[in-house]
């Protein structure tokens, strides 16, 4: 005799209606800001010369899309950002996993992180400007300082979250230290390590543009100022766009690869089911 087969929960199935109503519900809501967008200086509640309508800017960057130079100052703010990012995660794991591993260490260090993890990035542009001047170095400063911090105390919280039983295991089975790393450190630390860097990410484009601004690094930011200057304020806005475009576009990327890198991790697995 046998049983009839007891049906499974179809909990895949549920994944393209949700992420169909999130996609729907993410249009709706851009539309409805570039809406009120277009309405504040169509209905006079803003002035247009300080807020051009949405449509314009629109068209605007439409335009620029076709010019050699756009994508120039776009390149520039992007390779700004990713070797800023590039040797802060590096410094960051780097340093992070020592000091996190060596309990000394990480007391000998607390007051001093402490201390420098608040300062602000902006703060340091003066300097920035004496040590290099008026070029990307200066602007590399700022943003490796900015993100640095993010992956640094991302990897202490990972390092410090291996299970203090697994590690006595490891050891009493006389693992290497390389082998105990390999295979307890790092999958423990994987998931905090992927947060920080997706952070410092979005921090480190900030900063990017930041001292574009106020260093006049070439890039995007530099091109705000100029309008500015010039009383182009279309163009200023259609440069605050692409900021803003290039800020979802890395999260967008970063948090692919998260969920590439941690396909194994609980996290993400927890996500995929829901």
């Amino acid at each position: 005799m046998t049983s009839a087969p007891v049906a499974q929960p179809r909990i895949r199935s549920r994944r393209p209606a949700r992420g169909l109503r999130k996609f729907v519900l993410g249009v709706a809501g851009l539309l409805g800001f570039l809406l009120t967008w277009e309405l504040l200086p169509a209905l006079g509640i803003v002035d247009a010369r300080f807020l051009p309508p949405a449509t314009t800017v629109l068209a605007q960057l439409a335009t620029e899309f076709q010019d050699l130079e756009f994508w120039r100052n776009v390149g520039r703010t992007m390779t700004t950002w990713f070797l800023g990012l590039l040797i802060a995660t590096l410094g960051a794991v780097a340093i992070g996993t020592v000091i996190g591993l060596v309990p000394y260490l990480r007391r000998l260090t607390h007051t001093t992180v402490e201390f420098l993890r608040p300062i602000p990035s902006v703060a340091l542009i003066p300097l920035a400007i004496l040590m290099f001047g008026f070029q990307m170095p200066a602007a590399l400063l700022i943003v490796v300082y900015a993100s640095f911090w993010q992956v640094f105390v991302q990897v202490l919280y990972g390092v410090a979250d291996v299970d203090t039983v697994a590690r006595d295991t490891a050891k009493s089975f006389g693992l290497t230290r390389a082998s105990r790393f390999r295979n307890l450190v790092l999958p423990t630390a994987l998931p905090y390590i992927m947060t920080g860097v997706r952070l410092g990410a979005a921090v480190a484009l900030i900063l990017t543009v930041t001292a574009e601004l106020l260093i006049a690094v070439p890039g995007i930011g530099r091109v705000i100022v100029f309008a500015r200057g010039a009383g182009d304020v279309p163009t200023v806005y259609v440069y605050v766009v692409v900021a803003g475009l290039l800020g979802l576009i890395v999260n967008l990327i970063f948090r692919l690869i998260e969920r590439r890198v941690l396909s194994w991790h609980q996290s993400v697995r927890g996500e995929d089911v829901a």
